[in-house]
């Protein structure tokens, strides 16, 4: 038996080590190959193997062998191969497994998947605004409700301050108001069950069995039981895409009441999973940097004063989208807060046998199946892209006084130096409403508070969730904040 495994291995071995193909790094244990060390800290052990073997190389991780390019210059050969490279039916696979719903891929719901990704227009153009508006509005219901909480100073954790009013704007925007007597609380009973259930994240994408995860699958009940129908019917002012979604889902009667409210907590996820952390990062930062904090704030109220607008909770502060985009200083601050903060994988699966051609004659033979990988995190502290990329540089991002987007390796101008969002058709379709929102929330939260930190220790990247997006902290941090004076 043994020996026939030897020959088994061998054998797969040769399936990857033709003439042409990568170099292949195995890894001794069974199954695992590299697994572990890969999860333990992935961004070290990718720059480890690149300088080893290049800019091409093939890893064995958990039954898998991806292939990653390293170099940012032949990303754009991997992306613009969208036909032979696919990554729906990866992503559809992932998350029906992790939010408890069929498989869009399975030939029962014909062109599902097509249709709701045009729903993707509700999150683009002019019906961008009117959700960012909805969006402005409730972020600044949830401020005007913390500041009358806030007589002197308050102090709450960050993460958890950064939680509370993130998600409660996103949920009531997207899906409506709850009309209980306290509305906070039910939203916040919700928060709790979706921060239990996203603290099991990785183990799920990891393709973990969800019985081995304590609680995960009574909690994940419980959450998508909130989205049915007979609940959802009684949350008011829902957002278009959200009823949009709804429609179309009524359409499919192969798809019961549980697997459509599956699909709403997947939503759910999907805006808020990523966006919390993020925003977290970008307020942590700006904090600990006081020019920073200056700079931004300086920006915001100059706006302020020159449309005429007046601070305080009892004003309604309204941006339109050109005002929000001409925000340099703190697009530049959110920007290079992502860049620390973001460790995405972006994953294609080749569809067929075919060579991937790459610049300077390079060829990656490729079969069905293969998977192939970017992992941005590389580019993002690439000294030779980024100067001092481990410092934090809130107007690395400007130029001139204007927004910077030309960046530079070995002399030669970079397509791609910024992925926080993903890539091609793996890229994030609702990026413009999140990077909306957390502008929206730091400039509320600065035109309104005067913010400090209370505690002086550092904060660094929990890296258990490397290659899904954004880092959560390892720790969450003490702040405290209070009603700005209106004279200054």
């Amino acid at each position: 038996m043994v020996a026939g495994l030897c020959a088994g291995k061998l054998k797969f071995l040769k399936h990857y080590l033709k003439t042409g193909e990568p170099p292949l790094i195995n890894g001794w244990i069974p199954y695992l190959g590299k697994a572990l060390i890969f999860r333990k800290d992935a961004f070290k052990f990718l720059l480890d193997q690149q300088k080893k073997l290049g800019d091409i190389f093939t890893v064995h991780i958990a039954g898998r062998y991806i292939t990653f390019i390293m170099d940012p210059f032949q990303y754009v050969y991997v992306i613009r191969n969208s036909k032979q490279l696919e990554f729906h039916e990866f992503a559809d696979k992932m998350a029906s497994k992790t939010f408890d719903y069929p498989a869009l891929s399975k030939g029962k719901f014909p062109d599902l998947k097509e249709n709701l990704h045009r729903i993707y227009q509700y999150l683009q153009g002019k019906p961008l605004d009117i959700i960012s508006d909805h969006m402005m509005k409730n972020l600044q219901d949830i401020f005007e409700w913390k500041c009358s909480q806030a007589t002197d100073w308050e102090t709450e954790k960050m993460y958890k301050f950064c939680c509370s009013v993130m998600f409660e704007a996103s949920f009531v925007t997207l899906y409506g108001r709850v009309p209980a007597a306290d509305g906070h609380k039910v939203i916040s009973e919700i928060r709790d069950k979706f921060i239990k259930f996203d603290a099991s994240f990785p183990y799920l994408a990891a393709n973990i069995p969800i019985e081995l995860l304590g609680a995960t699958k009574k909690v994940r009940k419980e959450l998508i039981h909130h989205f049915l129908l007979q609940n959802m019917t009684k949350w008011l002012g829902g957002s278009k895409v959200v009823q949009a979604r709804q429609d179309i889902f009524e359409k499919y009667e192969l798809l019961g009441d549980y697997d459509k409210a599956a699909h709403h907590f997947a939503f759910l996820w999907a805006s808020v999973g990523n966006t919390i952390p993020a925003t977290f990062w970008a307020m942590y930062y700006l904090l600990r940097h006081p020019e920073a904090l200056a700079a931004v704030r300086d920006e915001i109220d100059h706006l302020l004063q020159s449309t005429g607008q007046k601070r305080g909770p009892t004003y309604n502060i309204h941006l339109t989208r050109e005002q929000l985009d001409n925000l340099v200083y703190l697009e530049s601050a959110l920007n290079e807060s992502l860049r620390m903060c973001s460790s995405s994988m972006n994953i294609r699966i080749s569809q067929e046998d075919f060579i991937l051609k790459l610049e300077g004659n390079q060829e990656v033979g490729l079969r069905k199946g293969d998977w192939i990988a970017l992992y941005p995190q590389i580019l993002h502290m690439d000294p030779e892209v980024y100067e001092d990329p481990k410092e934090y540089k809130f107007d690395r991002y400007i130029e001139n006084g204007r927004k910077k987007t030309t960046f530079y390796k070995a002399g030669r101008k970079l397509k791609y130096f910024l992925m926080p969002f993903g890539s091609g058709i793996s890229m994030c379709p609702g990026r413009f409403l999140a990077m909306n929102e957390m502008k929206m929330f730091l400039f509320l939260l600065l035109a309104h508070f005067d913010v400090e930190l209370v505690e002086n220790k550092a904060v660094r990247l929990d890296n258990s969730r490397m290659g899904l997006g954004i880092l959560l902290p390892d720790v969450d941090i003490a702040f405290r904040y209070k009603l700005r004076s209106l004279r200054k």
